[in-house]
Order: C-alpha cells, then sequence, then structure tokens
C-alpha cells in the first residue's frame, strides 16, 4: 500500500513540476527583448549563445527537480516504514551491494547528462568565430564607447552612448535602459565585441543575447553575438564599478543590410570625427 502511494505521489508531482514548466515556458516567450515589471524568468533569446544557455538551464530544471522529489518521496518512505512503532528493534544492516551500485552508477549518468552539454556550451561561448563585424566596447566611469575598426583608417569611426535621463526621456523610451547612441549592428551577421576598460572593472553584458564580458584595464577580452531579428536589445554594466554602476545601460539596435550601409555611411561622413557622436 505505502509503494502504491508513494508512486502516486511521484505522478502527482511530476505533473506540478511540468505545470510549472509550462508556465515558465510561456512567460519567458511573452517577454520582450527587454526586462519587464515583476519579471522571474529568462528575457526571450535573440542569439545562438542564449539559446544554448536557456536549453541547458531547461534541462537542469527538470534534472534538479526530479532528485529533490525522488529524494523527498525517499525520506518520506524511509521515515514511515523504519518508523520506532512499527520497528521496535533497530534494523543492523549495513551494507547491500547492490544499492551500493544503483546509488554509484545512478549519480554518474546524471553528470555525464549534465556534463556533456555543458562542455558543448562552454566550448561555444569562448571559440571564437569568424565574425563579419568587429565592435570594441569600453567601459569608463559611468559611460559606454564603442570603436568600428576598419582596415580602412577613414573608415573607422567611434562614439559614445550615455544613459538618457528621466527628464529626457520620450514615450516609450525605457528608464535607465535608454541611451543617447545606440550599437547598430546589421541582421544575420556574426558580430565580434572586444571588451576592454579605460580606469576600473566593467561587465557588457546583454541578456537576451546571453553575453557578459569583463571589461578589464590594459586588457581585451572577446565575445561574439548573431541576432536573426530586428529590434533593439538592452544591456547594463554588470560589474560593481562605482557609484554610478546602474546607470552605464547598453543598446544594440539590429537593421537591415540596407539600413546599416546608410548607417555606417552617415558615420563615415561625418569629418572631423570625434569621440561623441551627434
Amino acid at each position: 500500500m505505502i509503494t502504491k502511494k508513494i508512486v502516486s505521489n511521484m505522478r502527482v508531482y511530476m505533473r506540478i513540476v511540468m505545470l510549472f514548466g509550462w508556465v515558465f515556458l510561456l512567460n519567458t516567450n511573452a517577454c520582450g527583448s527587454s526586462p519587464v515589471p515583476w519579471q522571474m524568468t529568462f528575457q526571450p533569446a535573440a542569439s545562438p549563445l542564449m539559446e544554448g544557455i536557456t536549453s541547458m538551464h531547461n534541462l537542469l530544471l527538470v534534472v534538479i527537480s526530479l532528485i529533490a522529489i525522488i529524494v523527498a518521496v525517499l525520506l518520506v518512505y524511509v521515515i514511515i516504514k523504519f518508523r520506532a512503532k512499527k520497528n521496535p528493534i533497530p534494523r543492523k544492516t549495513t551494507h547491500h551491494v547492490l544499492l551500493e551500485i544503483v546509488w554509484t552508477i545512478i549519480p554518474v549518468c546524471v553528470l555525464v547528462v549534465i556534463g556533456i552539454p555543458s562542455l558543448k556550451l562552454m566550448f561555444a561561448l569562448d571559440q571564437p568565430q569568424d565574425a563579419a563585424l568587429t565592435i570594441k566596447a569600453i567601459g569608463h566611469q559611468w559611460y559606454w564607447s564603442y570603436e568600428y575598426p576598419d582596415s580602412d583608417p577613414a573608415k573607422s569611426f567611434s562614439f559614445d552612448s550615455y544613459m538618457i535621463e528621466d527628464k529626457d526621456l520620450k514615450p516609450g523610451q525605457l528608464r535607465l535602459l535608454e541611451v543617447d547612441n545606440r550599437i547598430v549592428v546589421p541582421i544575420n551577421t556574426t558580430v565580434r565585441v572586444l571588451v576592454t576598460s579605460n580606469d576600473v572593472l566593467h561587465s557588457f553584458a546583454v541578456p537576451s543575447l546571453g553575453i557578459k564580458k569583463d571589461g578589464v584595464p590594459g586588457r581585451l577580452n572577446e565575445t561574439w553575438f548573431k541576432i536573426s531579428k530586428i529590434g533593439v536589445y538592452y544591456g547594463q554594466c554588470s560589474e560593481l564599478c562605482g557609484t554610478k554602476h546602474g546607470f552605464m545601460p547598453i543598446a544594440i539596435e539590429v537593421v537591415s543590410q540596407e539600413d546599416y550601409s546608410k548607417w555606417i555611411k552617415g558615420k563615415t561622413l561625418k569629418i572631423p570625427k570625434t569621440s561623441k557622436s551627434a
């Protein structure tokens, strides 16, 4: 009877886990490329990296939920079956070969299931890509500056990106996330981002793209992304860098190839070039 009750309870727990999983997925898909009030889930994946991170998270969610349920059920089973009233004389079993083998093999299998996709994801995150576009992001106290290098120095340019103050926000713009100059990249293009800092530690992080790379003074760190949907994707500095740490957002605008060419042409026609675009 107890075994049947345990099996029945496990089925109920599994249904609850599946229900929460569906709620999680629906909530994730409902979010945009920017955070929303009371959001508890990831932003929708907008790059291959974030798709991999989300898949890995969902796999781990299932694994840890199953482990938690199984352990809880076993604890309840042991408490009921081996309670003092039912076993006035304690059992003296100290070893069980089959049980030892089972609870050694199962964790190994779990680690293999987790480890293989985890290693693949780690290599994908760190593996340099053949990028069609390179952008250098430089952290300052407290704003970002960006450089678009080119083999032809006449076509290279840079600009600063400051957060728009509350008093200057226009209707529909996001507080603490809007900037005066966005990063602009073309759709379906692999972009390499070189991250560094001009003063203290900063961190270039955009949740929907699955990227978070520290900017270290005197050092270049590399990350990459590829976006297949036109829109604006927001991030922030994720390293405590001083009193205005929370006021140096990142905004990446993805446009069509034609619009990107026009934007580039407008930037390169500005002579003389300045550190901050008008």
